[in-house]
């Protein structure tokens, strides 16, 4: 099962948005909101709700393909976001999510005992490639009891 098909089948928000896993990879997700009106705001375009979680989820595909292996041990938590929406959103939009340490270091926290923090970036683009929001999740490894 892909990291897509897991969030899918784990996250009743990314069913009911049709969100659409096209790469998860420990350095980069990317993944796709189709157009659907049911999710439009009112001038037509994806709803800034239906954007914040597309690119929330496109945080959470990153943190689970780079922190998989430490799921015996640690769970993934966001602690906050941030969002700015630049630009009018049309049609279907892409987030794509980046890591903003590199894996080695929260993984050496967590193995010292601590509970690392770690900013995950996303850009959400139109089909033109114009981006239409910027956002950050900070996510949380927090170890298990």
């Amino acid at each position: 099962m892909t990291v897509g098909e897991m969030l899918a089948a784990t996250v009743p928000m990314a069913r009911t948005l049709n969100l659409e896993f096209l790469e998860t990879t420990a350095e980069r997700a990317v993944v796709r909101l189709p157009d659907q009106a049911d999710y439009h705001n009112h001038i037509g375009g994806p709803h800034a709700g239906a954007m914040f979680t597309l690119a929330e989820s496109a945080s959470g595909a990153i943190v689970i393909a780079a922190f998989g292996d430490q799921m015996s041990r640690a769970v993934p938590l966001a602690v906050k976001a941030e969002i700015g929406y630049k630009k009018l959103a049309m049609g279907a939009v892409t987030a794509t999510a980046t890591l903003g340490r590199p894996v080695a270091d929260v993984v050496a926290e967590l193995d010292e005992g601590k509970r690392p923090e770690f900013p995950v970036v996303i850009e959400i683009q139109r089909a033109d490639g114009a981006v239409t929001g910027e956002m950050t999740v900070v996510w949380t490894l927090r170890p298990n009891a």
